[in-house]
């Protein structure tokens, strides 16, 4: 789901034009960005939260020439899903053909060692 899909889902299921939902969804992000930004954490209850993790800095190798380098701190947002959003997941019919990067039907399967493979 894209921005554009959840301002149109909020649009429709709220009564609110596709302007007034692309604000809404916009002033949402800009105000969680805002606070990570000033290192505070964001917290929805029943969603889950955002928080900044800081990740020190140290030393690299360049993987094309071998040389050391350094790599500064920095600062990554991280988000943490409710027990209530897990819950709503692990409830939720997922179809085979989405477990699994790429996975086809005859990988999500258990595998039969007595049986050979047609690969």
């Amino acid at each position: 789901m894209t921005k554009a899909d959840l301002a149109r889902s909020i649009a429709q299921k709220h009564n609110l034009t596709q302007k007034e939902a692309v604000r809404v969804v916009d002033a949402i992000l800009e105000t969680i960005s805002e606070a990570l930004a000033e290192g505070r954490k964001v917290e929805l209850r029943g969603f889950g939260s955002f928080t900044v993790k800081k990740r020190p800095g140290r030393t690299a190798r360049n993987p094309k020439t071998g040389d050391r380098v350094y790599v500064p701190p920095k600062a990554t947002p991280a988000f943490k899903a409710s027990k209530a959003l897990k819950n709503l997941l692990d409830e939720a019919t997922v179809p085979a053909s989405t477990i699994g990067a790429g996975a086809t039907e005859e990988e999500t399967e258990p595998h039969d060692p007595d049986f050979p493979s047609e690969r």
